[in-house]
C-alpha cells in the first residue's frame, strides 16, 4: 500500500503515518549516488518527506517533485516554503513530458529520477518507463522501489473479499487499483524503453504493525477505494477490512527495487 498518482489524499493524514515509506525511502536513496549538484526527479513525491531527504543531499542542485494529488502537492508546498532548490509539479507520471518540465520547471531532461512506493499504483509500466526514459539525460539514473509480485497478499485478500459484498460491490466489485510485477517482466519492461545496466530485485521488507490501524487502512492503504465509496460508506467498508484481517494488524511487504541507466 502506498499512493496512487491519480487519485486525491488526505495529505496531512497521509503525512503523519507514512513512517514505513520513508524508512523505504531513505534506504532507496542510499542506492542514488549524487556529488549535490544534480537536477533530480522525485516521480510521486507525496506529502513531501522523503522528498526533504533527497533535498538534504543537494545543496547545490535541484529537486522535481511530481504527484498526481493536488493535496500532496500543496503539503509539500508548506514544507518547503520558498526553497529555490525545490519545484513542485501536479502531474501524472504517465502524462509528464519534456514539455511539461520545461514549461514547469524550465528544464526538459534531469540528471536522476527518485521514486519511492509510487509505481504499483500505475497499471501500465510500459508507458511509465518509456515516460521516464524520455525525461532522463544521456547517462541519468533511475532509482525507484514500490510494490512486488506477491506484496501484501493478506491485505489484498481481505480487501477483495470484503469488497465483493454489498453495499461495497456496487461501487467496487472487480476493483483494482495495485499492479505489482515481478523482477523479470520490469527488467523486460525497461529494455523495451531503452534502459541499459538494468537491475531488478524483489526483496521482502520488515512486517509493519500501524500504530492506528484504522487511519492507516483508510487514508493510507484504502484512498482509491474510497473515491469510488460514498462518504457513509467509508468508514465501514475500512471498519470491515480490519476486521476481516488477524488481530493485531501486520501487514507483509514485498517490494521491487529498481536500478537502471539511460545510455
Amino acid at each position: 500500500m502506498s499512493r496512487r498518482t491519480t487519485t486525491d489524499w488526505d495529505a496531512e493524514t497521509y503525512d503523519r503515518l507514512a513512517a514505513p515509506q520513508e524508512e523505504w525511502g531513505r534506504q532507496v536513496l542510499e542506492r542514488l549516488p549524487l556529488e549535490g549538484g544534480e537536477t533530480v526527479l522525485d516521480a510521486g513525491c507525496g506529502s513531501g518527506r522523503v522528498t526533504r531527504l533527497l533535498v538534504e543531499r543537494l545543496p547545490r542542485g535541484k529537486v522535481i517533485g511530481v504527484d498526481g494529488s493536488p493535496s500532496m502537492i500543496a503539503t509539500a508546498g508548506q514544507a518547503f516554503g520558498d526553497d529555490d532548490r525545490v519545484t513542485l509539479i501536479t502531474s501524472d507520471l504517465l502524462t509528464l513530458t519534456p514539455e511539461v518540465l520545461e514549461r514547469e520547471a524550465g528544464i526538459e531532461r534531469v540528471d536522476a529520477i527518485f521514486s519511492n512506493a509510487t509505481f504499483h499504483w500505475i497499471a501500465d509500466h510500459d508507458q511509465l518507463f518509456g515516460r521516464l526514459f524520455a525525461l532522463l539525460r544521456p547517462g541519468g539514473r533511475l532509482v525507484a522501489q514500490c510494490g512486488g509480485k506477491g506484496n501484501v497478499a493478506e491485505w489484498r485478500r481481505a480487501v477483495d473479499a470484503v469488497r465483493a459484498r454489498e453495499p461495497f460491490a456496487a461501487h467496487l466489485d472487480g476493483f483494482e487499483p495495485w499492479s505489482f510485477y515481478d523482477a523479470g517482466e520490469t527488467r523486460e519492461r525497461l529494455a523495451a524503453a531503452g534502459f541499459t545496466e538494468i537491475s531488478c530485485e524483489r526483496i521482502k521488507v520488515d512486517p509493519v504493525h500501524p500504530d492506528d490501524p484504522g487511519q492507516f487502512v483508510s487514508v493510507v492503504g484504502l484512498a482509491a477505494h474510497n473515491e469510488r465509496l460514498p462518504e457513509e460508506l467509508r468508514e465501514p467498508f475500512a471498519e470491515a477490512v480490519i476486521g476481516a484481517l488477524p488481530e493485531p494488524l501486520e501487514l507483509t511487504y514485498i517490494r521491487l527495487n529498481i536500478d537502471a541507466r539511460r545510455a
